[in-house]
């Protein structure tokens, strides 16, 4: 699809993410580490030539925000928020740990990376993830800095680039790092010295 510049970052690590607990719309705070990666990330930005009109638009779960934050420290860029932005609902698996959905649902996690969140009880599911971002993606007008989840932003650069939403465990995730998309390509922008 024609989209406009994109510079899409995943929030910082979390506690859970630490914990391998699945957050979803549920929240934990950021940790140190998600912290320097959030700062890596504004380093990363603030050494690019942002178009002057350049959006900054953030998923209203608290740790998007506190990445947003730190992100923005001591400049002038102003976020909004949007909801189309948040993380996939994970229904019953929320608050979970991934042994814990393993075992209980006797599900394969490596072989099925990401697809799994979209079929539990209570998920969201991969065709309303999919209306919801592509909504999102509609309304964008001009280049526009992005802070969102790991599946969002996944699901994110599938539409964009024109890849089978089912292979976006294909993408490449990270966080500290930000994801910049022009004219149809993508790749990851990192510090020199990451």
């Amino acid at each position: 699809m024609k989209a406009p510049e994109l510079w899409i970052l995943r929030h910082g690590e979390t506690t859970w993410n630490v914990e391998e607990r699945m957050q979803g719309h549920l929240d934990s705070p950021l940790t140190q580490t998600g912290v320097e990666q959030a700062e890596k990330q504004s380093e990363i930005l603030r050494s690019i030539s942002l178009p002057d009109m350049t959006r900054f638009i953030v998923s209203p779960s608290g740790r998007a925000l506190a990445t947003a934050d730190v992100v923005a420290q001591d400049s002038s860029w102003n976020f909004e928020t949007d909801k189309r932005l948040m993380e996939v609902c994970l229904g019953d698996y929320q608050g979970k740990t991934l042994s814990e959905i393993k075992q209980s649902e006797g599900l394969d996690l490596q072989s099925d990376r990401h697809l799994w969140k979209f079929s539990g009880p209570g998920c969201e599911s991969l065709a309303d993830m999919m209306a919801r971002v592509q909504s999102f993606l509609d309304d964008l007008k001009g280049p526009s800095v992005i802070i969102t989840h790991g599946i969002t932003s996944r699901i994110l650069r599938c539409l964009v680039l024109g890849i089978d939403v089912t292979k976006l465990a294909s993408l490449p995730g990270g966080q500290g790092v930000v994801h910049h998309i022009s004219r149809g390509r993508a790749r990851v922008l990192r510090l020199d010295h990451t």
